[in-house]
Formats: structure tokens, C-alpha cells, sequence
């Protein structure tokens, strides 16, 4: 069965008591929330102070925004998968759509960070997503169909269970533009259909698949209410208490 995620990627953004104020203000504002799995990443200086934090909340997780492939070793500047673990983190996000246009990531080095974050028993949210032009000219499909076959090449169907896929269209992430509910909806059935292609109806039928792209708590209950939606990677509305836990009580919004 799938779960409901939303997770909150604070990207570069938080020095360590901002951090802990706004974990402790999610925390608060999330106290009783039963049926969705809140994920939280913060940056790395702050992921000890932060599970510190939520460490006693039955509902909330930890997410690393990164890792490398390696255990440990000569990488000066990369967080190995035991590292995270070591800070409390459950999650770890792969493959973002920040770190493909700045820092150089590739379906590849996707695929080898996926294969080590499961071998260190974290769970990967794996995102994909197309750019401005790709979609206007037309490749969204291609593009995507590329992302998912590369970067889940040669894992095993059982790994599934632990992983979480994340389709975040460039062009939507902080622009303040969305992708229209059927527009992502389009998009989340096609990355079913694949993975029901690549891994069978098992996998496809009970893996997550998250929207990601300027999601606020105004049009969360319109994105949820898509078959193939099942959370939201939230960045901005994350960094504030009151916004992230409206997103997440999004079944109890305009009741």
C-alpha cells in the first residue's frame, strides 16, 4: 500500500537555532497527524541538532539533501550514506533537480547514490523532471523515460519497498508557476507505467510518487486529489511552521 509523504527540503537556508525553532515549531503544529509520513531535510550542520529535536514524534523523519556513493575515504566535501544514518536521517534525497543543473548530476552517478543509500539501509526519494525547454519542445516523456530507466538500472524489485520517487518539473520549482493537477497527473501515471514496465505491477501499484514544484497550502488539496499523487517535496512553504503543516493536515484544510 502507499504511503503519504510530504517532505520539506530546506535546501541552503537555516543557521542551527533557526533550525531547531522551525523543527520544533513543525513538530508542534504536526503533533497529532495520523496518516501521512512528514519527512523533513534540512542541511547538513543542522541534522544533529535537528533529530534531536523530533527524534520522540512518531511521524516525522529526517532526510539528508545529499550523499555520495562511498562509505568513506578521500572526498573531501561529500556526506557518506553512514554518515546520515550516523545523524539520525532515515530518508535521503537523490538526483535533485539543483544538484543535476549545478553540481553536475547524471543518471549515473543517480543510479550509484541510490544503490549505496539502500546498502546503508537509507530510503532514497528520487527525483526526475523535465526543464522549461524539454517541455516545450515537446520531449517531457523522453526526458523522464530516461531519468527513471538510468537511474533504476540494476535495482532489485525488492528494493522498492524503500524508495520513493519525486517528480519535480524544473521549470515549476520556485518560480512560482505549478504544473496544473492534470498536467502532473499526466506525468506521475506515465512514471507508473514505467515502472510497472521496468520492475512489474507490484512496484508500480505501491511505490509513492510525490509532486514537487512550488506546492503551497492553496493548491495541495487540488494536486492530492490526483490518483497517481501521492505527496508533495515541498521547498519554500517548508520554512515556515504554519505553511508546511498546512500542507501536511491538507485533508483537514476547508473542512
Amino acid at each position: 500500500m502507499r504511503k503519504t509523504i510530504i517532505a520539506g527540503n530546506w535546501k541552503m537556508n537555516m543557521n542551527l537555532p533557526e533550525a531547531e525553532a522551525l523543527a520544533s515549531g513543525i513538530m508542534c503544529e504536526c503533533l497529532h497527524v495520523q496518516d501521512v509520513e512528514i519527512v523533513i531535510a534540512p542541511p547538513f550542520t543542522a541534522l544533529v541538532p535537528v533529530w534531536e529535536k523530533i527524534k520522540m514524534h512518531r511521524r516525522i523523519r529526517l532526510s539528508g539533501q545529499n550523499c555520495f556513493w562511498e562509505e568513506k575515504g578521500a572526498f573531501t566535501g561529500e556526506i557518506s550514506p553512514a554518515m546520515l544514518i550516523d545523524a539520525g536521517c532515515t530518508y535521503v534525497i537523490i538526483g535533485h533537480s539543483e544538484r543535476r543543473q549545478f553540481f553536475g548530476e547524471t543518471d549515473e552517478t543517480v543510479n550509484r547514490k541510490i544503490a549505496a543509500a539502500l546498502r546503508f539501509g537509507l530510503k532514497p526519494i528520487v527525483c526526475v523532471g523535465e526543464t522549461l525547454s524539454e517541455r516545450d519542445g515537446g520531449k517531457t516523456f523522453e526526458v523522464i523515460e530516461r531519468q527513471i530507466t538510468g537511474g533504476f538500472k540494476e535495482i532489485l524489485k525488492s528494493d522498492f519497498q524503500k524508495i520513493v520517487v519525486a517528480y519535480e518539473p524544473v521549470w515549476a520549482i520556485g518560480t512560482g508557476k505549478t504544473a496544473t493537477p492534470a498536467q502532473a497527473e499526466e506525468v506521475h501515471s506515465f512514471i507508473r507505467s514505467l515502472l510497472r514496465r521496468e520492475k512489474g505491477d507490484e512496484v508500480a501499484e505501491n511505490t509513492s510518487i510525490l509532486y514537487g514544484g512550488s506546492v503551497t497550502p492553496d493548491n495541495v488539496k487540488a494536486i492530492m486529489s490526483e490518483a497517481d499523487i501521492d505527496g508533495a517535496l515541498v521547498g519554500g512553504a517548508s520554512l515556515k511552521p504554519e505553511s508546511f503543516s498546512k500542507i501536511v493536515k491538507f485533508k483537514e484544510e476547508g473542512k
